[in-house]
């Protein structure tokens, strides 16, 4: 009896079925089965866009949950041709197929570190969307590869107009305001309104992308961690960052806390009013930029500390106040520094920053200042009645 011929026994023979037509459905039954099961898992994987990844070499995957982001063939990345060496990174930019404009950051096939920067920032930026935070596009792990594509800013990065001479000049102060307000709005989205509460871990200058607009769009998340909204602090073994960047108690014991990013943002908020770098001297003393800034200020002297280029009547308040509040931010002790939300609204002109700050962390002086008062401060009005304070000369 054919295949044929059982069909027509099941169908036409009542009630009974034959012996052969019983091993037949043993044997079906179960092969039907798995491979309904098997279709069910393969479309709720790809409705989910669930993807496992692995690097031949390092014996390592990961996989992430996110509708926004894109796995990308190698051949699609390859029309990126204009790559350029960056540290231990490859970074470029092209036009795919599509006519879309992306960019492209290739890691080290051999580093450990470098695939669990590329996870991290895989699984994180999946959950983070801001209007000024780069947005990763998807990625690609073929080949050995570890392709992070992001969405393309023909400006570039923060620390290309500000450090030079030619180009910082196209940075007026309104622009320089609107991209250090872009960058608070970024911060304050990471520690007080994402789902996840986010330290980025390396904000700095060249992490700071420009779009067409000249929108700061925070980005490198390859060092970021996630915080207990909760918490005040944590511990790790692993130190990382980019020195001028990294705050003292991070350094010195593994803690980091909201404050991290705070004292970061302290530095490159004076990077940002002074065009001036970190890893320089600077005085007739060779202090580091912190030192430097703080002693033109308790000079009463902070003018000269700016962008000469900003130095008008109509900006020199807001750029006094943007040195009291960088200077507040980059304290030794992270209890001193102000939050995200105080510093926003320092900014604006909501609450005035009427606090002195003490000497800077790293400083090789000690903090003799910590004991002077407002009393031996006077104070200069604005036109919008926003408040600096400047110390008198000794």
């Amino acid at each position: 009896m054919n295949y044929g011929e059982i069909s027509a026994a099941k169908i036409s023979g009542g009630n009974q079925l034959g012996k052969n037509g019983l091993v037949l459905l043993k044997i079906l039954v179960p092969l039907v089965v798995i491979s309904s099961l098997n279709l069910i898992s393969y479309f709720s994987r790809a409705n989910l866009r669930v993807y496992t990844g692995s690097v031949t070499g390092n014996d390592r995957s990961f996989r992430y949950d996110s509708p926004e982001l894109k796995v990308f063939r190698f051949e699609d990345i390859s029309a990126a041709r204009e790559f350029f060496v960056l540290q231990k990174a490859w970074r470029g930019w092209g036009k795919r197929k599509t006519g879309q404009e992306i960019a492209v950051k290739r890691l080290s096939k051999a580093s450990s570190q470098g695939f669990e920067e590329f996870k991290n920032e895989v699984m994180l930026t999946a959950n983070l969307q801001h209007v000024n935070l780069v947005k990763v596009m998807g990625f690609c792990v073929e080949r050995e590869e570890k392709m992070l594509i992001y969405e393309y800013l023909p400006n570039g990065s923060l620390d290309s107009y500000l450090f030079d001479p030619v180009k910082c000049l196209q940075l007026d102060w309104t622009k320089r305001a609107h991209i250090i307000e872009g960058i608070i709005q970024g911060l304050l989205y990471l520690q007080e309104y994402s789902r996840l509460t986010i330290i980025h871990h390396d904000l700095k200058a060249s992490n700071i992308l420009l779009d067409k607009d000249l929108n700061p769009k925070i980005s490198d998340f390859g060092m970021a961690r996630m915080f207990q909204r909760d918490g005040r602090e944590a511990n790790t073994n692993r130190i990382v960052g980019t020195y001028g960047y990294v705050p003292p108690e991070y350094v010195k014991q593994g803690l980091y806390s909201r404050k991290f990013d705070v004292y970061s943002f302290g530095v490159l908020l004076l990077q940002v009013i002074s065009s001036k770098r970190n890893d320089d001297v600077y005085g007739a003393n060779d202090f580091n930029l912190l030192e430097y800034a703080y002693e033109l200020w308790i000079g009463a002297h902070g003018m000269e500390f700016v962008d000469p280029s900003l130095d008008d009547s109509s900006s020199k308040y807001k750029l006094l106040s943007c040195m009291q509040i960088s200077l507040l931010c980059v304290q030794e002790k992270q209890e001193d520094r102000p939050s995200m939300l105080e510093i926003s609204s320092m900014f604006k002109n909501e609450v005035k920053p009427s606090m002195f700050p003490k000497r800077p962390a790293f400083s090789r002086k000690p903090d003799e200042d910590a004991t002077l008062t407002p009393c031996s401060q006077h104070y200069v009005y604005s036109n919008n009645d926003s408040i600096v304070s400047e110390l008198e000369p000794r």
